[in-house]
């Protein structure tokens, strides 16, 4: 053993990397496996903060050398597995998913992936979408910002500390403090209110690096004149404590926030303890494997995530036990091969005549990975004009037998592949949604909006109510509408339904608030202020202390009293029957027709296997009110219970859960004569 090798820290990352490749291959098996990040984060703040204390920065050209170190640690590696990756996926990923993959390329090569992921977290109308292979970087874009602005906050300690004749000790550690008590509340509030932007957002994760270099500023626990045996056993309850996280702790448990602590606190305890005693953690965690992973681990985390992410393109289906073991056997491989030809060749110091071509070799390496995903993201955006063109042409060509007129007309007058254009191309599917999203017609988490949005300027007023599964409609409304001189009022909202039942969102805020906005919607349309009262769903979130799979007649019962309340103010209601749900098989239509082009049975699906809740139409049917009437399209998009990918050369959908706005109008003309008969009940 090397004396004063920290054997336990190299373990840690050891164990770290570990839980969250096992997380990510078996995440039922380990469920809490994601806590192996904040592992890192306690590592990171404890090894920066020491190196900051020891050699701390004292002027400008301090902080440049700090910064050229933290270059050539990361930056090589990272670059590489960036580049390879974004290459890889242009080979074997489908089209529909090459925009996002370029974003998630560019937004990592900037060091801001976590920003991004906070943002579309928070995106339900995205819930479908396939994970991208450089997701995993939201913790490295956060480490670096950490590295960026933290020696920054330590050299304003010592500066304060000589300023004021103070201790630099002291005031570092003061500093680190207050950094952990805004962080910690930061980090409590948001978990409360956003749990899936406060995975990954900065602010809600600071203080786990801080505790790292509080750490950092003190002793170890060896230095205290302890029984030597006492900081083993203290360190043997850290590590008990993040493997107690990694085994209970589960995707509902609400994080960051107060679960946290338990692992970041257990890492720290495991640090602060520095035993090497034979019989505390150390002495397994020196074991030479698991010190070979602990030092691989950076390379280990780069490669594992995009194997995962890209290996079922090539294989054509959800990985077997098989892929996962290939997966790790190439995973070490990489790692071995990028620890020692790229982490190790550029991580040694140079004098100061070569931090000029540092910054500028790294700023170029960003430069070019992200011209990459630029170069990506043009060439989306001409095969998508391309598509859109064919479009157009397949829509002059087919004319009333365009979409569900090819169903409704049947095989004589629309005989199968009639059209000599084909059909669309998923990569314009994914992008084909209503006017609602351009307009930002929607009530969005945690439902504080009260927004409303009006098409047409006919003396026939309707309101449109509900959830993306009413949205899905509105292109066939605004058809009609323009048609019949209509006017249509949207009320939005995302995930939500008006109904009496509170729904089990993921905060209390968010469950009342989804109450109070049916409350509203409710006093806004009943009565005469308008003709009609348009509304579907689909029950994306169960009634509180329920699953999905029990949720049916709580559900039923809450949207009872709405259709009871809107009945007996003489409203008069249309209920549309929700519509097949593709993601209950996991498919999203437009990904799985760009992986299999030419093969759309591949693609399509029952009304068994693509089930829906659909509760708004049990309680409508229940009642049977003369106020209510219901309109069930199924005929027009699963004739004989089989839901066709593509419909009259038209995809159907435009992910693996809303009709694509294309679709969803050429319905209109089906929709018309019911739309007419609820007006006039």
């Amino acid at each position: 053993m090397i004396p004063g090798f920290r054997y336990d820290i190299q373990g840690l990352r050891a164990i770290a990397v570990g839980m969250v490749v096992a997380y990510h291959l078996w995440p039922n098996r380990l469920t809490g496996g994601y806590v192996g990040v904040d592992v890192f984060f306690v590592i990171s703040g404890y090894l920066i903060t020491s190196h900051l204390l020891k050699s701390p920065p004292r002027d400008l050209r301090g902080l440049a050398r700090f910064w050229e170190r933290r270059i050539r640690r990361l930056l090589p590696a990272s670059l590489l597995v960036l580049a390879a990756t974004a290459v890889a996926a242009r080979l074997v990923a489908p089209p529909t998913q090459w925009g996002s993959i370029a974003n998630g390329v560019i937004s990592s090569a900037l060091y801001v992936q976590n920003w991004a992921l906070a943002r579309s977290s928070v995106d339900y109308l995205a819930a479908t979408d396939v994970p991208i292979p450089t997701q995993h970087f939201w913790s490295l874009s956060l480490e670096e910002q950490f590295y960026l602005v933290w020696p920054l906050l330590v050299l304003a300690a010592f500066w304060f500390a000589s300023r004021y004749k103070r201790g630099a000790l002291g005031a570092v550690r003061t500093m680190i403090l207050v950094v952990i008590a805004l962080s910690l509340l930061t980090s409590i509030i948001v978990t409360a209110s956003e749990p899936n932007m406060a995975y990954f957002v900065t602010p809600t994760r600071i203080w786990e690096l801080a505790v790292g270099g509080l750490v950092a500023t003190m002793p170890p626990l060896t230095a205290l004149g302890l029984h030597r045996a006492v900081p083993g056993l203290m360190a043997w309850v850290g590590l008990g404590g993040v493997v107690a996280a990694g085994l209970a702790f589960t995707e509902a448990t609400p994080f960051p926030g107060y679960a946290a602590i338990l692992p970041v606190a257990g890492t720290a305890l495991v640090i602060l303890a520095g035993s090497q005693h034979r019989l505390s953690p150390s002495a397994v965690l020196s074991f030479r494997p698991i010190q070979w992973l602990g030092n691989a681990s950076y390379s280990v985390y780069l490669w594992h995530w995009p194997l995962i992410a890209l290996l079922p393109y090539v294989s054509g289906g959800a990985l077997g036990r098989l892929d996962k073991v290939i997966i790790l056997v190439i995973t070490l491989v990489l790692a071995a091969a990028t620890k020692t030809y790229v982490e190790d060749r550029y991580r040694t110091a140079r004098n100061d005549r070569a931090r000029v071509p540092v910054y500028r070799v790294a700023a170029a390496g960003m430069a070019v990975v992200t011209l990459i995903g630029f170069a990506q993201l043009a060439e989306v955006s001409v095969r998508a004009s391309v598509a859109a063109e064919r479009l157009l042409a397949i829509q002059d060509e087919l004319g009333p037998c365009l979409g569900a007129g090819a169903i409704a007309k049947g095989p004589e007058e629309c005989p199968e592949n009639a059209g000599s254009a084909g059909d669309a191309d998923p990569l314009l599917a994914m992008d084909d949604k209503s006017d609602a999203y351009s307009d930002d017609c929607w009530a969005l988490m945690p439902f504080t909006d009260r927004k409303v949005c009006t098409y047409g300027q006919g003396e026939t007023h309707m309101a449109l109510v509900g959830n993306s599964h009413a949205d899905q409609w509105l292109p066939a409304l605004q058809a009609l509408a323009r048609h019949r001189n209509w006017t249509i009022t949207t009320f939005l909202i995302e995930q939500c339904n008006p109904t009496d039942a509170a729904l089990g969102f993921n905060t209390v805020e968010k469950t009342d608030n989804c109450l109070a906005w049916g409350k509203w919607v409710m006093d806004e349309t009943k009565g005469d202020t308008y003709d009609l009262v348009i509304t579907s769903e689909r029950q994306s979130v169960p009634v509180k202390g329920e699953t999905l799979a029990t949720t049916r007649d709580s559900a039923v019962q809450g949207y009872k009293s709405y259709l009871t309340t809107w009945n007996e103010a003489d409203t008069n209601v249309l209920v549309i029957t929700d519509s097949p749900y593709p993601w209950q098989a996991r498919v999203s239509i437009p990904s799985c027709l760009s992986r299999n082009p030419g093969r759309a049975d591949l693609c399509s699906g029952t009304m068994e296997t693509w089930h829906k809740i659909d509760a708004l139409r049990f309680a409508a049917e229940e009642l049977a009110l003369p106020r209510i009437t219901t309109l069930n399209m199924d005929e027009y998009y699963c004739p004989d219970d089989v839901c066709p990918a593509i419909i009259g050369s038209v995809i159907a959908y435009s992910d693996g859960s809303h009709f694509s706005a294309t679709f969803a109008e050429t319905m209109a003309p089906y929709m018309d004569a019911p739309i007419t008969a609820a007006l006039e009940r």
